[in-house]
This record gives C-alpha cells, sequence and structure tokens, in this order.
C-alpha cells in the first residue's frame, strides 16, 4: 500500500513474505525504513554486516544504510520521505532523532514485549485501513498514524538497557549528540567542536557518555568515521586516497593507521577481502 500526492510526499506500508521479500531492496532516495519482523527469524545484512532478527524485533534504517541480503518469512515495513514526515523539523513531536534515526554508531533495535507488540499491532490495523481510505485529510491521519508508531518505538527503547535511568536533559543531550555526529563526521573528528555546538564541555561529554553508554564520545566518533569508510570501501569506486580525503584525512597514511588499528587490516586488504566474498 501506497501513499503519494502532488508534493511528493511518498509513505508505503508492506507486508513482506518470501514472495515479495525483494522489495526491500527497493527504497526510493532519502527515504527511511523500519521493518518489524513478525516470524521467529529474519536475516539481513547491512553493509556487510549480519543482524539476526528475533520476533517482533525492529530496525531503524535511513537512506544511508545499504541492505545488501534478506531472507525472512514475514515482517512488516514502513518507509516514508522527509516531505511526507520530516525527523529533524518535527523532532521535539516524537523524539526520534539521534535514537532511532541518525544514530551514530550502530542499526537501531528494538525488542517488543506482549504488551508492546498489541500496541505495534493495533496501530498496524488502523493504519492499514486508512491507507485504504480515501476520505478527507487523509495525510493527517496518516502522519498521526506514523507518529504514533514512532513515539511507541521511542518509549520502548528508552526504557531498555542504561537509557532508562537517564534524566530528560542528559538524554537530549546523547541524542542531540548522535545527530551532530552524523551530520558533521566527514569534517571534525574532535570531541571539542560537538561540545561546542552542544554548549558543554568535553570532559561533561566524557563523564556522561562513559557513565551511561561505558563508550567515550571519541569512540562514538570513530564509530560513524569507520562505518562510512567500510560503506564506501566496499560500495564505491572511490580509491582509498579518495576515501581518505572524504572523511577529512589529508594523508592516505594517516587513515590507512586509522582504519588498520580499528579493523585488524588496511583499507585496500578490507576491499580485497569485500571483491572476494562477492564472487
Amino acid at each position: 500500500m501506497v501513499f503519494e500526492n502532488d508534493s511528493k510526499e511518498f509513505l508505503s506500508l508492506t507486508e513482506l513474505d518470501t514472495e515479495n521479500q525483494d522489495s526491500i531492496f527497493c527504497a526510493q532516495k532519502m527515504v527511511k525504513t523500519f521493518i518489524w519482523n513478525t516470524a521467529d527469524n529474519l536475516a539481513i545484512t547491512i553493509d556487510n554486516v549480519p543482524y539476526q532478527l528475533s520476533k517482533n524485533e525492529v530496525i531503524f534504517l535511513t537512506e544511508f544504510h545499504k541492505i545488501d541480503h534478506v531472507r525472512l518469512h514475514s515482517a512488516r515495513m514502513i518507509r516514508f520521505n522527509k516531505s511526507f514526515f520530516c525527523m529533524i523539523d518535527q523532532d521535539s513531536q516524537v523524539g526520534s532523532k539521534g535514537l532511532l534515526f541518525y544514530s551514530a554508531t550502530h542499526v537501531p533495535r528494538l525488542v517488543l514485549n506482549a504488551s508492546d507488540a498489541e500496541d505495534f499491532e493495533t496501530s498496524w490495523k488502523i493504519f492499514s485501513k486508512e491507507m485504504l481510505n480515501e476520505n478527507l485529510l487523509k495525510k493527517e491521519m496518516l502522519e498521526t498514524m506514523l507518529k504514533r508508531m514512532l513515539i511507541l518505538s521511542v518509549r520502548i527503547l528508552k526504557k531498555s538497557g542504561d537509557l532508562q535511568n537517564l534524566e530528560k536533559k542528559q538524554l537530549d543531550i546523547i541524542r542531540e549528540f548522535n545527530y551532530l555526529v552524523d551530520s558533521y563526521f566527514l569534517k571534525h573528528h574532535d570531541v571539542a567542536f560537538y561540545a561546542s555546538k552542544l554548549n558543554k564541555s568535553p570532559k561533561t561529554l566524557a563523564n556522561l557518555f562513559s557513565t551511561v553508554l561505558k563508550r567515550t564520545p571519541r569512540e562514538i566518533i570513530h564509530d560513524r568515521i569507520m562505518i562510512h569508510a567500510r560503506r564506501q570501501i566496499n560500495y564505491s569506486n572511490f580509491s582509498i586516497k579518495e576515501i581518505a580525503h572524504q572523511l577529512g584525512y589529508n594523508d592516505i597514511q594517516t587513515f590507512s593507521r586509522f582504519f588498520r588499528n580499528r579493523e585488524g587490516i588496511s583499507p585496500v586488504q578490507y576491499r580485497d577481502k569485500f571483491a572476494l566474498q562477492q564472487k
């Protein structure tokens, strides 16, 4: 089911199974995706990293993720573009920026318990019904349902792990830091830059992240650099020197040393290894 209009607003709901699972690869440009596994297991490879999703596990992807492979039995997928719902401009309504989307270091995942799954099921049924409805204010109702599912997801994620013990101000700092890193990592590798953007000291950030996430801001920045580096090495035709330059490294030796320290092999060896895997 697809909603599109003359303003180029796009939203789709898809019931996935073994027959149509390849539709996962047919994403429009600049779309956000979340996939809800409704079977016992789902195998998906994103940016050459394999993931196994359990039943009622959900993942959230942006336009920057590349899905390589998928094997599923049944799942549900929602896709929407910025014109339909802008995560940045409307963050105050949903609070998903830096948590569900634009997370600097990983693919966000959450597992629904029985109550959560029931809420998702109810939302999906209403969502699907509204997609078939041609009454006035259809877009507004669809946007409301999308926001409901996003808000439910944020609530679930906040209840998991160390995030549940955070004050709102602390969580907002982490969310905004993640978003800033995702926006500026190509040019800025120093914690001081992001601390300045947040009107905080580097030490304040370090204390918050080490306490809550057991990771330093510097490690999160480096994680984001590596995600981009691996993606460009695997999927682009850019030379290693060009990729290093994209990432703000003026000389290839510095980048290669950084990459080897993180990955264990050089960028050239990493590219060769990926090429062999594709044969």
